[in-house]
């Protein structure tokens, strides 16, 4: 698959459905993820197999993943000058 195919396809995949993980998740995939490098390319793809509860619980600071691969992508992510969601009101 060429470069520019990946990256759509990375974009699509970015997209969740749950707007608090699509304001971070999709301008982090349009804008920082083809720049790079291999490894954590690949760790962006692997967290983009997660489930989206996890997804939203790491992003919002309520947990974070076992898997120290996953602790770097997310930490990439959320240092990234991306918008950290706010929890709405009532949640837990």
């Amino acid at each position: 698959m060429d470069e520019a195919a990946e990256n759509r396809r990375v974009y699509w995949h970015s997209r969740r459905g749950m707007l608090e993980l699509d304001l971070v998740l999709m301008p982090f995939a349009e804008q920082v993820y083809p720049g790079l490098g291999e490894d954590m390319q690949r760790r962006y793809r692997a967290l983009l197999e997660c489930e989206d509860a996890d997804l939203f619980a790491w992003i919002v600071h309520r947990g974070e993943p076992d898997d120290p691969e996953l602790k770097l992508i997310i930490a990439r992510v959320l240092g990234n000058g991306m918008p950290r969601p706010e929890l709405p009101p009532g949640a837990v």
